[in-house]
């Protein structure tokens, strides 16, 4: 019954979002700022928000691995070891973000039901962990603020930086989750060219159960407006030896909402093969 009651509305705000009429994207901007606007990048590809505006996205996805590696002690059974088994995981998630001021976002991104399987390696013959691993419930639930430090202008790059904190709401879980505190930090840049707009950002990670500090993940995106309706996101995306290549297609509808369809796709070994994502952003 909630759940039926939970469609009903989702259908009932999408089809008075439909509703509205669209707007142009006449508004003179200098070009540098055509395809993003003038408001601060948020953590999805291609996203930004303005002072005042609230984002709600629910969204799915689906990451298939190959090459998925594992020990057995750390999903509770023996031994050090590395395998390579393979992991199949769905994820039912909504993000939140809202624009305090001109430069500053807050965001809360959560999986409220995950899915995770894992598959032994053929040549797991030590860990003693069964063939199969199968988790399910609530995933990651991370916030974050993301901060303008300088706006863009035609001969200097904008700069921005977050903070990131995921919560250890799954202690007893070993494949969906996070078991232990993690903070990252990171910083970014975006510049506006005809062509299109580049964002290369870095982030440094530290992990609570580990207690180090790491070089966490990196990327690079373009982002580009064919027209009032279409945008297009390209990003080269890693940490550690994981390298995808994410393409994105944004279909907006008008002011109030745009769906974003995207995958990544596996660039190295241990990267996950195929990775596709749907869901309908809502613009408050």
């Amino acid at each position: 019954m909630q759940i039926r009651k939970c469609m009903t509305l989702f259908f009932a705000v999408f089809i008075v979002l439909l509703s509205q009429p669209v707007v142009s994207s006449a508004e003179e901007l200098p070009y540098y700022l055509q395809d993003r606007g003038k408001g601060v990048t948020t953590s999805l590809f291609g996203t930004y928000i303005q002072k005042g505006q609230l984002l709600v996205y629910p969204f799915y996805e689906y990451v298939k691995v190959s090459n998925e590696e594992y020990h057995g002690s750390e999903l509770g059974f023996t031994g050090k070891k590395d395998y390579m088994g393979s992991l199949v995981e769905h994820e039912y998630l909504l993000f939140l973000a809202y624009g305090f001021t001109e430069n500053l976002a807050i965001e809360l991104e959560g999986a409220f039901y995950t899915e995770k399987t894992l598959e032994k390696a053929d040549n797991d013959t030590t860990s003693g962990i069964p063939n199969q691993i199968k988790e399910s419930g609530l995933g990651d639930i991370e916030a974050q603020v993301r901060w303008r430090l300088l706006k863009e202008k035609e001969g200097r790059p904008e700069l921005y930086c977050n903070f990131e904190v995921a919560f250890p709401f799954q202690k007893d879980k070993v494949l969906i989750g996070v078991q232990d505190w993690e903070y990252s930090v990171g910083i970014g840049v975006v510049k506006g060219f005809t062509w299109g707009t580049l964002t290369p950002r870095i982030s440094f990670g530290y992990e609570a159960a580990e207690d180090e500090i790491k070089f966490g993940e990196y990327a690079a995106e373009y982002l580009k407006r064919l027209n009032d309706s279409w945008r297009w996101v390209t990003t080269l995306e890693g940490e550690d030896d994981e390298l995808s290549m994410i393409l994105e297609a944004q279909l907006h509808i008008n002011s109030n909402a745009f769906w974003k369809f995207n995958s990544g796709f596996g660039l190295s070994e241990k990267a996950p093969d195929f990775a596709p994502e749907i869901g309908i952003m809502f613009v408050f």
